[in-house]
């Protein structure tokens, strides 16, 4: 379909952020070819190669790649995603226009984040669940806003995308909540909320079937446990409190100022958890796990409250990233010099080493390809264009400023606390990593907008006066 020049001219601020957005993406493909590679790709493209319920985490996003497989491309997956964020981008600003008649600069400033982050877009090209669980859970919150009567097939197609969202990120099941609770606050019909609990139920429950199958409990991973020791690896205290004697084990080594991050305590080679390359955690292990964790914050609940405050409110919110939970972990989310060195003969959970499993979804090595000049731009942008964690703190406190002070206070509520949970959830149940702000992102910049960017009604003549006509509203054609 066309787009008009007057349809350009109305949009041009959202229509010049949408082309650098496209323009970065571009050049991702140009100068870093295939894709780049995390610790948890392989374990995804192991699910891919022969789709199975990963013990550690959900195999969601490994199914996705796995419908790609038949392609045989790495690029492909990364164009994909890509392609979805900028869909969803163009979809949101549509919404805030038309649905929520948001004014078009705030509804172009909203999206603009989304578009020109450097780490979002270095994130989309990185073979990770997160893109794809931020077009699910964004798209899902945005049709459950949608202006309108919420009947019971929209309610069942946001049930459908959260459920899908949950079993590819665990950190998605509380959204399922929120949108029950903006419901309830809608009021809405009873066939409302069985439309939307049972979409979310099938493929959430199927999913906790198949793991059962595989690993005999009826759950989605086998590591809350795990993941909740490491929490609180970050401050448990075995001299001061005597741990029972069946969970003495499970002391975290050094004093607590000098221990490594929460998350990669797990992960060590020497780990109390006994982690070894492509082994799992038994159901044992995790359920001892989570006991001690679970001692530890009984024992020292304000140590734990002051661990996750830490995570959430500083480092969070810090103008400046540090390299945290680890040197090498921060470094993925950068556009690299050189190709990241893939160590291809660890071993992989299911089978395998990391360059078997690869070679058998794309045919090739998977090595990817830095390519100058392109690359270098993409690298000279990332240092001088993203969103600190401090302006991501500020856009949040606009969009509680707006729900006390401005009207639609329920949809802004909606976006806020969506965003919050996504920020929250990790650090109170694993840890804080940079990745895991990049989808709260959007909530955050439409709740603001939303607050605070809403085109003001016309006001009623007195009685007796004449209606002056209001001026005609252009629709964005963008």
């Amino acid at each position: 379909m066309s787009i008009s020049p007057s349809a350009v001219r109305r949009n041009w601020l959202f229509c010049a952020v949408l082309l650098v957005g496209v323009a970065l993406r571009v050049l991702a493909m140009a100068g870093f070819r295939g894709v780049l590679w995390f610790n948890d790709s392989y374990d995804f493209v192991r699910i891919a190669d022969d789709p199975f319920p990963h013990p550690m985490r959900p195999s969601g996003y490994g199914l996705f790649l796995w419908a790609l497989k038949p392609f045989h491309s790495l690029a492909l997956v990364t164009t994909l995603q890509h392609a979805a964020i900028l869909g969803l981008a163009g979809l949101g600003y549509r919404m805030l226009v038309r649905d929520f008649e948001v004014r078009r600069t705030w509804a172009a400033l909203a999206v603009a984040p989304v578009l020109l982050d450097s780490f979002q877009v270095e994130l989309e090209h990185l073979l990770l669940s997160d893109t794809l669980f931020t077009v699910l859970v964004f798209g899902a919150i945005l049709l459950l806003a949608k202006p309108g009567e919420a009947g019971w097939r929209r309610a069942a197609l946001v049930g459908a995308l959260l459920g899908v969202a949950a079993v590819t990120r665990t950190v998605g099941v509380p959204l399922f909540l929120i949108a029950v609770l903006y419901l309830l606050l809608r009021r809405v019909r009873w066939p409302v909320y069985v439309a939307l609990a049972a979409t979310f139920a099938l493929p959430v429950g199927a999913y906790a079937t198949w793991f059962q199958q595989e690993h005999g409990r009826f759950q989605m991973t086998g590591v809350d446990g795990i993941f909740l020791w490491g929490r609180t690896a970050a401050f448990a205290d075995c001299d001061a409190f005597t741990p029972p004697p069946d969970l003495a084990g499970l002391c975290p080594y050094g004093a607590k100022g000098d221990r490594p991050a929460s998350s990669h305590q797990i992960w060590e080679d020497n780990s109390p958890t006994g982690w070894s390359n492509g082994q799992a955690f038994d159901e044992e292990t995790n359920a001892r796990a989570q006991r001690f964790a679970l001692w530890a914050i009984r024992n020292q609940p304000l140590d734990y409250l002051r661990v996750v405050s830490y995570d959430f409110f500083v480092r969070t919110f810090s103008w400046h990233r540090s390299r945290y939970p680890t040197v090498g972990t921060e470094a993925r989310y950068h556009f690299p010099t050189r190709p990241t060195a893939r160590k291809p003969e660890l071993p992989v959970y299911g089978g395998g080493d990391r360059g078997a499993v690869v070679y058998e979804y794309s045919h090739g090595t998977g090595r990817t390809h830095v390519v100058e000049p392109y690359a270098g731009v993409l690298r000279g942008y990332q240092k001088h264009v993203s969103v600190p964690g401090t302006v991501l703190g500020a856009v949040l406190l606009a969009g509680a400023a707006g729900m006390v002070w401005r009207r639609a206070r329920a949809r802004t509520a909606l976006f806020w606390t969506s965003g919050v949970a996504l920020l929250a959830i990790p650090p109170i149940t694993v840890d804080f990593d940079y990745r895991y702000m990049l989808p709260a992102l959007p909530f955050a910049c439409f709740a603001a907008a939303l607050a605070w960017g809403r085109r003001r009604p016309v006001p009623a003549a007195p009685e007796g006066e004449p209606v002056e006509a209001a001026p005609e509203v252009q629709p964005a054609d963008a």
